[in-house]
């Protein structure tokens, strides 16, 4: 394993100021934003395809520090009832493969997006339960008519460009957003489709990750390093369904932590060892999204704090004892 970033903590600076920042960090491994939600600050990859300058300018920046590019970051919801929002998503997707499959890189992480609950809805609709039995119709029409269609032929389109990994972050609000859910759509699509685990999404859902870790096994393409913290008097009272702002901390029955401060050292050996025996060696991407911390802290405290925790010899030998 080794450490990396989700570089788009830093997207309102340059790739340059970004990298000179993660790399005196003694991080040399980034995932790159390059669509969707992550945005394009560092990685506009409909540009990039057209413009041989800017392309080349991209790639000396990364030479210049070092780096290597796990990933490429293109979460959405192209399955968006409204057209031109699914139409957006779904051109960011695909350029975000183009440029995968120029830069050599052959993960894509994403959201497995989440239809509306007919042709005719304005708004997506994630189904939460199975009765009155209009949900499990609801359901039943998201995934036949919608989800395994669409990521079918999509997944397709990845493989014809030579990028072998689409990872789904198992987010709610997704069609996608626990281990069962990743596995039923694999099963459907194939084994282009993998999962970005991330425990932060697992943790609030009262998912164990190294359970999760071991439900997946092979199925998993990406590893985001993030925390939740569940504070345990709000969801007492409240439960863990929590529509208030991210901002309201105090309030919330949970919240995104830099990672040790959502749960401890030997939470995170044990699910670092968890990978281990799965066979996961590739990256564990740390994503910022802690409110309490700035950036520069917060990214500071996780790679320190990871860094005795990640396992980087993946293939050890023979036991000395036996």
């Amino acid at each position: 394993m080794r450490l990396s970033v989700l570089a788009n903590l830093y997207g309102n600076k340059t790739l340059d100021e970004a990298l000179k920042i993660i790399t005196g960090l003694g991080v040399h491994t980034v995932e790159l934003g390059a669509g969707g939600y992550p945005g394009k600050a560092h990685c506009d990859p409909e540009k990039l395809l057209k413009d041989p300058n800017a392309y080349a300018a991209f790639e000396k920046t990364l030479k210049k520090y070092n780096v290597d590019v796990c990933a490429l970051a293109c979460h959405g919801n192209p399955l968006h009832p409204q057209k031109e929002i699914a139409q957006s998503f779904h051109e960011d997707f695909k350029n975000a493969i183009l440029l995968a499959e120029v830069m050599g890189v052959d993960t894509i992480i994403a959201f497995s997006g989440c239809p509306g609950d007919s042709e005719k809805s304005q708004y997506p609709n994630w189904v939460t339960c199975p009765w009155p039995d209009d949900y499990l119709k609801i359901l039943n029409w998201q995934w036949n008519e919608k989800l395994i269609p669409y990521w079918t032929e999509m997944a397709a389109f990845a493989k014809a460009h030579h990028v072998d990994r689409i990872a789904f972050e198992m987010h709610p609000g997704f069609m996608v957003y626990n281990p069962e859910t990743l596995l039923r759509l694999r099963e459907a699509v194939g084994d282009v489709i993998g999962a970005n685990f991330d425990p932060s999404h697992l943790i609030w859902q009262g998912i164990n990750p190294p359970d999760a870790i071991r439900a997946l096994g092979r199925a998993i393409y990406h590893v985001h390093a993030k925390d939740t913290k569940i504070d345990q008097l709000n969801t007492a009272k409240f439960g863990v369904l929590d529509t208030k702002h991210y901002s309201d901390e105090i309030h919330r029955s949970w919240i995104f932590r830099t990672v040790g401060y959502g749960n401890g050292e030997t939470y995170w050996r044990d699910l670092v060892s968890n990978l281990q025996l799965v066979g996961y060696d590739r990256v564990l991407s740390i994503e910022h999204e802690d409110s309490l911390m700035s950036i520069d802290e917060g990214l500071s405290k996780a790679v320190s704090f990871l860094k005795d925790i990640c396992i980087y010899d993946n293939k050890p030998g023979t036991m000395s004892w036996a």
